[in-house]
């Protein structure tokens, strides 16, 4: 296993900030709801309902008997009934204060999530003018709108949505996602919301009117626009579909932000008849994966409030009086048609739609404060799931409470969840169930830091340090004394669109003596692999391991950016870490480093897990300086999101410096004595005092734990 390196060489300089006696108490989470689920099971059909007041808010005190529910017209007992409020403390209105030293991102495990939420950006349909006006929104829901625990994903249907991967905490992830909404030329969206009419020629032939079902010229180019359409409609309901399926294990209240230029639920042939297709087949199949997966769809008009009137653009010659009318009329049919498909669909899940409003952060707001809502339950008959009839079963929720409103799912098919015929998985397919999960799989303990770098040999790089709980693999006894163990190893860098970059996938058998062994249990061991970069960008980084021998699987995963070094802008690698006790610190100082020095840089920086009282050393490399190099350091310590420690600005040391342009900087941090256990995120800030005041600023981050 030659990536299996033994050592990893640091050159730390002896610079230090001492940290010493905080105390800082660990933030409790708010609780999860752990009943946040709709069940529709042969037991029990479980579903979530909203109730509003005329103005749209939320009622939180409906009682039982004010709720009223219908399977296929039959009135049945509830036998469950609860409120689950996702109220957040208010946010304080006015201009948002961006900090000129960004916060690093916080961590979050699945029982703080809070929503889940997906941001589906429907590049198919949208239009020129529409992607502009959703680019502002979805940055403007990143910097105000988006809260702790909420795990978020920004996905374009045009693009290779990857897989659930995209789900995120990190707003630097988010900001790169919605960098690449762009306006799709090959999708089914124009420069505007309407074509502009051209002009006609006349060729002075008498025009006669069309015999009823005559596939007239017009009609056959209608045809082939609304074929070409659904084609792109049925390839958005399909990657909507994809999210929901993989949003069903998810926690939190789990809501899909769909943002297009909408779509027909019917089309028209050239003789004028109008049919249901393939659009309003893909419809019900996602309703039915939206219901089962406890997925609220909301939708949202991209396109705002529209005139259907002739415009500017359009050149009206060779048109009669009644024929610019009729344009007018089928832009108003059009408009109308599209947003009944957005209409439908949130409908039908239990979400609203946002039509004809021009302000689409607002929109998103409105959505946002919908999170509330009553979880009712009821014990259906034997004919709900009666295999011969395979039914849609029809569900009505009345409210009995004046002025009250209701929103709730449509219904579902006549399956039990547990009789949905599901593929046993396989050990391949685990692998890559870890890999795509937005958390971490824990059956095997994995610790991954992956560290961008750059040098004029190589160019830029992600070296990745994956730490392995060697524990938890199974390794057995052989003939000759040594120890087993086999396993599979699949990394894949995916890039800001979720689709795959580059992937390494290797099948491991670790032999090691009794010594080895012995160690191994103890201290685990490191995978060590690196990433050649083809071009900047951010990715994400994803390991995942399974064990041959008990079929257990772990998995880790890291958000990366890759800079464009020659932009030549201030830029830092990636944070290498080593962990020492005091007395080794010292002596390595006063040049009298112990012969029994047995520190592992590579070890530490991969799992990131140390002793308070000890001393922690960081290097990494400064690029892009600018010359006379004149460069400041400060260094700021965060406790589950907290900052608990900001030490003074220092100048950085330039001796010895052959290339101004690739600086290495180390430094220490005493850990004290008095640091309470919990998640720690290590944030680096050098400023260039030689740079422009929007360049000058960089910062690194790197997490890690404190440990008994």
């Amino acid at each position: 296993m030659k990536n299996l390196l033994p050592i990893l060489v640091i050159v730390f300089l002896s610079a230090a900030n001492t940290l010493a006696q905080i105390a800082a108490p660990s933030a409790t989470p708010p609780p999860a709801d752990d009943a946040d689920v709709v069940k529709i099971s042969t037991a029990l059909i479980q579903i979530d309902v909203t109730v509003t007041d005329k103005s749209g808010k939320i009622i939180p005190d409906l009682r039982r008997d004010e709720i009223e529910i219908y399977e296929n017209g039959e009135k049945q007992d509830i036998s469950g009934f609860s409120f689950i409020s996702n109220v957040r403390n208010a946010v304080e209105k006015g201009k948002v204060n961006t900090p000129a030293i960004p916060l690093p991102p916080t961590s979050v495990r699945p029982e703080e999530v809070r929503r889940t939420i997906a941001l589906v950006v429907d590049d198919l349909t949208l239009s020129f003018e529409s992607t502009h006006f959703v680019r502002r929104a979805l940055k403007k829901f990143v910097d105000e709108q988006m809260q702790e625990g909420d795990l978020v994903a920004i996905i374009r249907t045009g693009a290779g949505i990857g897989a659930l991967q995209q789900f995120t905490t990190d707003r630097r992830q988010l900001y790169a996602a919605i960098e690449k909404v762009r306006w799709n030329a090959s999708g089914a969206g124009k420069i505007g919301a309407f074509a502009p009419l051209q002009a006609r020629i006349d060729t002075g032939e008498e025009e006669t009117e069309p015999v009823p079902g005559e596939r007239t010229p017009e009609g056959i180019e209608r045809e082939n626009n609304d074929f070409r359409q659904s084609i792109f409609a049925t390839g958005t309901l399909g990657a909507v579909n994809y999210v929901v399926r993989g949003m069903a294990d998810l926690p939190g209240r789990k809501s899909v932000m769909l943002l297009s230029d909408g779509f027909k639920l019917f089309t028209k042939d050239a003789g004028g008849f109008v049919e249901s297709g393939r659009v309003l087949e893909s419809l019900r199949r996602l309703v039915d994966q939206a219901n089962r997966a406890s997925v609220v769809v909301y939708t949202m008009d991209a396109r705002g409030l529209q005139v259907t009137g002739i415009m500017a653009a359009d050149d009206t010659g060779g048109r009669s009086a009644e024929q610019i009318q009729q344009a007018a009329s089928d832009r108003r049919d059009e408009l109308l048609d599209t947003q009944d498909g957005l209409r439908y669909l949130a409908r039908q899940t239990g979400g609203i739609s946002i039509i004809n409003n021009n302000d689409l952060s607002g929109g998103i707001r409105r959505i946002l404060d919908d999170q509330s809502y009553y979880l009712v339950g009821y014990e259906p008959d034997a004919e709900t799931f009666d295999p011969k009839k395979r039914r849609f079963n029809k569900l009505d929720v009345r409210v009995t409470r004046p002025g009250a409103r209701v929103r709730y799912r449509s219904g579902f098919f006549g399956i039990s969840d547990e009789n949905i015929v599901r593929p046993k998985e396989t050990g391949n397919q685990r692998l890559l169930t870890a890999l795509t999960s937005p958390f971490a799989v824990n059956y095997i303990s994995l610790r991954l830091n992956a560290l961008f770098g750059s040098d004029a040999r190589n160019g830029s790089f992600v070296r990745s340090l994956l730490h392995v709980t060697a524990k938890d693999l199974t390794f057995t006894a052989q003939p000759d004394g040594m120890q087993k163990a086999v396993f599979d190893v699949l990394a894949v860098g995916f890039g800001d669109n979720g689709a795959a970059v580059d992937q390494i996938s290797n099948t491991y058998a670790l032999s090691v003596d009794k010594h080895s062994y012995s160690k191994f249990m103890n201290e685990g061991f490191v995978y060590d692999f690196t990433f050649p970069i083809k071009k900047p960008g951010a990715y994400q980084l994803r390991v995942a391991l399974r064990d041959h021998g008990s079929e257990k699987v772990g998995s880790a995963n890291q958000f990366v950016e890759v800079p464009n070094l020659k932009k030549n802008r201030l830029t830092l690698s990636g944070v290498a870490l080593e962990s020492i006790p005091y007395d080794t610190w010292q002596n390595r100082n006063t040049g009298n480093a112990a012969k029994d020095d047995d520190s592992n840089p590579l070890s530490d920086t991969s799992l990131r897990q140390f002793k308070r009282g000890t001393v922690l050393n960081y290097g990494f490399t400064i690029y892009n300086a600018k010359l006379p190099a004149n460069l400041t350091s400060q260094v700021r310590l965060f406790l589950d999101g907290r900052p608990i420690f900001e030490g003074k600005p220092q100048p950085v040391s330039l001796a010895g410096q052959t290339d101004p342009r690739s600086i290495p900087f180390a430094a220490s941090l005493s850990l004290g004595t008095a640091l309470a256990n919990g998640e720690y995120v290590l944030q680096i800030v050098i400023t260039d005092n030689m740079a422009k005041e929007k360049r000058k600023i960089v910062n690194q981050f790197v997490q890690f734990e404190i440990v008994d």
